[in-house]
């Protein structure tokens, strides 16, 4: 087990996922008079999914396309997605 990698990665995901659209959703869904359990399960078997997907991708991709040229289009894309929402109107 590679323990930094561990490490960094539920740190990137931490942050990435505080204060999205999936944890506003997760904390209405929790609201009321709820199991929430359930809501809790539910989210969270979702995002081991989304990210049994982003890792099945990631490993088959990683075949055909060198790991930097990956790094560097995630990078970009961050880049572009942030200049996106600093600059849009609204």
């Amino acid at each position: 087990m590679d323990w930094k990698l561990l490490a960094t990665t539920f740190g990137a995901v931490f942050v990435a996922e505080l204060g999205d659209k999936t944890q506003l959703a997760t904390l209405s869904l929790s609201s009321g008079k709820v199991n929430r359990l359930s809501v809790f399960i539910g989210s969270a078997s979702a995002l081991v999914c989304t990210s049994l997907i982003a890792v099945l991708a990631g490993e088959i991709i990683s075949r055909h396309v060198p790991p930097q040229y990956i790094r560097r289009g995630a990078g970009a894309i961050f880049i572009v997605l942030g200049l996106l929402y600093i600059f849009r109107k609204g």
